[in-house]
């Protein structure tokens, strides 16, 4: 089983021609190609959908047995919601979700608070308590009020991660709350010594057997899924 799991947050852009994408390769063959390079992916896209069964059976047609998606949990229950009286809409997305599920590719589920959203221990607790267990999350809370050993020990009960999530506005804590870890990468450019030190900190989890998801910055540039190949190079080459 994979220790690292590494990839963008979509792999759909032309853009990526011809740095990442070969010139010729058409979109259709997008994901299987992406695939090649590295082993996972954040799907954006069930932030404001829920993929149909259709979808889902071509991503998993498309990609390798040891392919991981990570999906970003419904803005009906992140952002409507705020978690609370969630269950109607949570249970709705959770079944979405069975044909990964089944095909052993579902990857955690990233729930990403708004950043106005400020810190409920007990709306947490309660949410966490609804969820299956068997089911991997993290949590990406971008109010500074969450970001405490009080919140810390929750996930921890209930094994879900922090998103440790990285941007030029703000830096979470690199903080292991689960079995495994999550990271966002969300810069534009790192540079060769930044991306050094990435995997150095990376390589440190796998001492504790954790499996590690890490997704770089996705959109125009191919900058993002190069770093996510080389990442999962030099983990291969350290191991």
């Amino acid at each position: 089983m994979a220790r690292l799991h590494a990839g963008t947050s979509g792999w759909a852009y032309p853009s990526w021609k011809p740095a990442f994408y070969p010139e010729k390769l058409p979109q259709k063959r997008f994901l299987n190609y992406y695939a090649t390079r590295v082993n996972a992916v954040e799907v954006n896209y069930t932030f404001r959908h829920m993929a149909s069964e259709k979808s889902l059976s071509n991503w998993i047609g498309e990609t390798p047995q040891e392919f991981r998606f990570s999906l970003k949990a419904h803005q009906a229950i992140t952002h409507i919601r705020r978690l609370k009286n969630a269950e109607e809409i949570l249970q709705r997305f959770i079944s979405s979700l069975e044909p990964l599920l089944r095909a052993g590719k579902l990857g955690p589920v990233l729930f990403q608070l708004p950043p106005n959203c400020k810190a409920d221990a007990g709306v947490l607790t309660e949410f966490l308590a609804g969820l299956p267990r068997a089911l991997r999350c993290a949590f990406e809370f971008r109010h500074d009020s969450w970001l405490g050993d009080q919140i810390y020990e929750i996930l921890k009960k209930h094994n879900a991660a922090l998103c440790v999530a990285e941007s030029e506005e703000r830096v979470t804590p690199d903080v292991c709350t689960a079995d495994f870890c999550y990271y966002r990468f969300r810069k534009g450019d790192y540079s060769a010594p930044e991306r050094e030190q990435i995997a150095q900190r990376l390589q440190g989890h796998f001492a504790e057997n954790r499996e590690v998801f890490a997704y770089f910055k996705h959109e125009e540039s191919p900058a993002g899924a190069l770093y996510a190949a080389e990442l999962l190079e030099k983990s291969a080459a350290a191991a």
